[in-house]
């Protein structure tokens, strides 16, 4: 039997991503706008596949050829003929609807790989008699053989993604290890480069390790581009700097390209594309690529702009001293968003961009809301709401939405949009003074700073994601229990006491559920944000005084279960004390770029064994038991209808989600798969 981690349910949630109505509201120049910038973040997301896995690329080839011949309603009597059930068909379907939503056989939220339910022999069957293969035997039989094995192995070190002996990575050549990795890191930095969109190969010449840094380009001379649908100045400078860095690899481009975003105010149409989020490489330092379009909320917007407008009183409520905060608080875009494309590896439901430090300490950033991500994400059935007491439980269910709205907001907002990094420049200035700031923990002048091109990923590598999570996520929780902020969400009396109390119990079972994310084998966290929530429920049941209760327990059904409480009574005293004086910490090892105690501090909460209090390790069997696979989100598609544009939706189910992938690319599929066929072949001897 295979451990139910690895693969995906028959009844995994489907649901559609609902922006028809925000659609219809767009003039015709915004919907072209929209419908081109949404090709341009369809197509660089294909790219995700190639810093997936070394197969990802081949199995969407064959997804897509199988297909793009036959719909899913279509395919189910062949299936039928050649011997599959009718759950091992849906099997494949789920299957195959995850590698699209995941881009890749590797959970894009949790970086566990997943393999098809259903027997080796039965899917080769489907696939002999799929038309794909009956019209080309030779070439479908090459790429099930190319991929097939692959799809299915679960060895150790496929299990999950990480780099050497720990998991899967195409960032790095299959010979590289951690040591590699800082080796070329300390290369980039002496020479002024930034990591986020390149990878890294290894090869021996001469019996000499040599390092081949790759760059994310595509220099196409003799073409002239026009942005005819750009609403603005800032719109058409900013696409011209996307594809000049596009074209030539160009990070400071993308920096440019972000300068002239962030000053494109209050859109009627966000977009942001490149390679950003740097959650999966292993090493913490290289963006994978995502491309999103999205169309103002209004109504939620304004809310947020409140926020905003807040800010400047909220901000010195945080626990550090005012020396470790930003200058001045550059006020952010902060809109809610209904989200039209995403493409990538997932949807998050908040964004705080752009990442690069040096832009976000002295130029500024966006903050986005994604509105109809979150209301799909927090919409919970109570029977399968696990690990809460029965009288939690209608609560949660009610105030799970708006508690998340106001967490969101203040994590993107406050948590990413605050604290200062102390920097020494290549030419010797400070921007702080050394000889007056004073470190809280320690009570002497601040004797460490991040130096010329040294920036906090590239310093804090590995824990830099999940610090920063963290960090956020402490914000959210600290600032929730202002009564101005529940104010602005429309939280008052006993209302506002409800989302306070169910934010924080959503934290602490976030935290415990956060254990499926461990692997006990390599010790190590395959989520960010999910190790953020852990070590977060670890500071709040070390603030001890009942504050949080867990507890080993048995359900129903006669197997381990567990429980866990929050004594709302406690959160505004024993809880804000723990969160105040934990967030201080992080915020001064991340402005003093003290790598060494911020580590210890972090790896320390981050541990999870079986000694101590709470046996982690036996309750993560207990989370495994009882998990809820994370839902799959199907997204329209736009077309060009005359002088119109018409937005195409789909079904919420596997199916669904199937159809609008074979949709998405109906000029030219078969030379995008061809290219990608191209590009996986000659980087498969680098994994060996």
């Amino acid at each position: 039997m295979v451990d139910s981690q690895y693969y995906l349910p028959n009844d995994i949630g489907v649901s559609a991503l609902d922006c028809g109505e925000a659609f219809r509201l767009l003039s015709p120049q915004e919907k072209m706008y929209a419908h081109y910038i949404s090709r341009a973040a369809w197509y660089g997301g294909l790219a995700v596949l190639l810093q997936t896995s070394p197969e990802s690329a081949n199995i969407y080839v064959l997804l897509q050829r199988i297909f793009r011949k036959q719909t899913p309603a279509q395919l189910e009597q062949v299936a039928t003929t050649a011997g599959l059930k009718a759950e091992e068909y849906q099997a494949f379907l789920v299957y195959a609807a995850g590698v699209y939503a995941n881009m890749g056989n590797y959970k894009s939220f949790g970086d566990t790989k997943f393999i098809p339910n259903l027997p080796k022999d039965k899917l080769q069957a489907l696939v002999k008699a799929s038309q794909a293969f009956q019209e080309q035997p030779t070439e479908m039989e090459a790429l099930w053989n190319s991929c097939s094995c692959p799809m299915y192995s679960l060895e150790d070190r496929q299990k999950q993604l990480g780099l050497g002996d720990k998991g899967i990575t195409t960032y790095f050549s299959g010979n590289c290890c951690l040591e590699d990795a800082e080796l070329a890191q300390k290369f980039l930095d002496s020479k002024k480069l930034s990591a986020y969109n390149t990878r890294l190969f290894k090869k021996e010449n001469g019996g000499k390790a040599c390092y081949e840094v790759r760059l994310a380009s595509a220099v196409q001379k003799g073409q002239n581009y026009s942005f005819a649908y750009a609403s603005n100045e800032n719109q058409k400078q900013m696409l011209e700097e996307y594809r000049r860095s596009f074209s030539l690899g160009s990070i400071e481009a993308h920096k440019e390209g972000s300068r002239y975003w962030i000053k494109d105010k209050g859109p009627i149409v966000e977009s942001y594309i490149g390679f950003i989020e740097s959650y999966r490489d292993p090493f913490g330092s290289r963006g994978e690529f995502e491309g999103f379009v999205a169309v103002v909320n209004k109504a939620m917007s304004e809310r947020f702009a409140k926020l905003v407008s807040s800010a400047e009183v909220l901000l010195p409520e945080l626990p550090w001293p005012r020396e470790f905060e930003k200058d001045t608080f550059l006020k952010p875009d902060f809109t809610s968003l209904d989200v039209l494309t995403f493409a990538g590896s997932g949807i998050p439901a908040g964004i705080n961009i752009p990442n690069y430090d040096d832009i976000r300490q002295s130029e500024g950033f966006k903050n986005v809301s994604l509105g109809n991500v979150l209301a799909v994400a927090s919409a919970t059935q109570k029977e399968k709401l696990t690990f809460l007491q029965e009288e939690d439980k209608d609560a949660f269910i009610k105030w799970k939405g708006p508690s998340f709205e106001v967490q969101v907001g203040l994590h993107e907002l406050l948590g990413h949009g605050s604290g200062k990094l102390f920097v020494k420049d290549d030419n010797g200035k400070f921007n702080f003074d050394q000889n007056k700031v004073i470190n809280p923990e320690s009570g002497e002048l601040v004797s460490s700073w991040y130096r010329g091109s040294e920036t906090w990923d590239s310093k804090f590598s590995t824990i830099a994601s999940s610090y920063e999570e963290c960090r956020a996520e402490c914000v959210g929780l600290y600032l929730c229990l202002n009564k101005q902020v529940l104010s602005i969400f429309g939280h008052e009396d006993q209302d506002a006491d409800d989302v306070v109390f169910i934010n924080w119990l959503s934290m602490v079972r976030a935290g415990l559920l956060g254990l499926e994310f461990y692997t006990p084998n390599s010790k190590s966290w395959r989520q960010a944000h999910m190790q953020a929530r852990f070590v977060i429920l670890r500071v709040l049941l070390e603030a001890g005084e009942g504050l949080v209760g867990l507890e080993e327990t048995t359900g129903e059904d006669g197997k381990p279960d567990a429980r866990i409480t929050l004594d709302r009574s406690k959160i505004h005293t024993v809880g804000k004390n723990a969160i105040h004086g934990f967030l201080c910490k992080l915020q001064v090892f991340k402005s003093t770029a003290d790598v060494e105690g911020g580590r210890a501090l972090y790896d320390n909460y981050s541990t999870v064994n079986d000694s101590g209090v709470h046996n982690f390790l036996r309750l993560r069997e207990t989370v495994l038991l009882r998990k809820e696979a994370r839902k799959m989100f199907v997204q329209a598609n736009s077309k060009i209808n005359g002088d119109t544009v018409e937005l195409v939706e789909y079904e919420s189910s596997a199916a669904g989600l199937i159809r609008s992938f074979t949709d998405r690319f109906p000029d030219d599929a078969e030379q995008l798969e061809a290219d990608l066929l191209e590009m996986s072949g000659k980087d498969a001897p680098c994994w060996c």
